[in-house]
């Protein structure tokens, strides 16, 4: 690794801990821009995976299903995409690499799509029809266990045919990278909902999640969404059912005493 590297991915560790837990989602966007930077990919994003006790036993994926991804390029071409992986995921139509990265939930762990799938893979529908229209070159995916039911996930894309596989420089760089920046993640997938809440938070509720993180009133975190005063509070109701705190500093412990470690 280089020094350059490396002060680099310190500087990112430096800028998580100064973030605010308000900011978890602008500092997701910067975390994966800047490890996308750090390995050459064109695309990043993030998944926050939860896995169902209900539908474990019979499910090719052991009941693991992605809650939310998080694209640092979105597109309406991508989230099609997404939505085709998991209806075909429900179908029982498994991308194989996904069974091979979830060989050994519960572990931190960095796998590489061309090193998971084997060389028939390319000629297969899923990669003709998921992967080819977007010149995906090669994937490397790095899973963080946050409990024994939930992972956070950041993957990396290389596109284009100039571009040669990912190999073990980019597992060290992601693997010194990442494997510290478990409390930050969990952060994120607090922010979603998908740690220790009973159900996921909708894209409306994570924003006003945001403002009762920080010290702005109801009233205030209303003026800034643009959002009546009675609808954030109801917001404010949902979102601490969901997490089963009572109030503003319920939630407010619970990132204290559930994110840092």
């Amino acid at each position: 690794m280089e020094d350059a590297q490396k002060q680099a991915i310190h500087q990112l560790w430096d800028e998580m801990a100064a973030s605010s837990a308000s900011r978890s989602l602008e500092m997701l966007d910067t975390t994966l821009q800047r490890l996308a930077d750090l390995v050459d990919a064109q695309q990043a994003y993030w998944i926050g995976s939860l896995r169902i006790e209900a539908i474990a036993e019979n499910d090719p994926a052991s009941g693991w299903r992605a809650r939310h991804n998080y694209y640092l390029h979105h597109t309406a071409e991508r989230e099609a995409v997404r939505k085709e992986h998991y209806r075909l995921l429900d179908s029982g139509q498994v991308d194989p690499s996904i069974l091979a990265n979830l060989k050994n939930a519960g572990t931190f762990r960095i796998n590489i799509k061309h090193e998971m799938v084997p060389p028939e893979w390319f000629e297969s529908e899923i990669y003709k029809k998921l992967f080819v229209p977007f010149d995906i070159r090669d994937v490397i995916f790095v899973a963080t266990p946050i409990s024994p039911d939930v992972e956070s996930w950041m993957v990396f894309e290389r596109s284009g045919k100039d571009w040669v596989n990912f190999g073990e420089a980019e597992r060290q760089l992601l693997d010194y990278a990442v494997r510290p920046t478990k409390w930050f993640q969990k952060q994120v997938t607090l922010h979603h909902g998908i740690y220790l809440a009973e159900e996921t938070l909708t894209a409306a509720e994570r924003r006003v999640l945001s403002g009762l993180l920080t010290e702005k009133t109801e009233a205030e975190i209303a003026d800034e969404l643009g959002l009546s005063h009675s609808t954030v509070h109801t917001y404010c109701v949902r979102i601490c059912r969901k997490f089963g705190v009572r109030g503003r500093n319920g939630l407010i412990s619970l990132w204290l005493g559930e994110t840092q470690e």
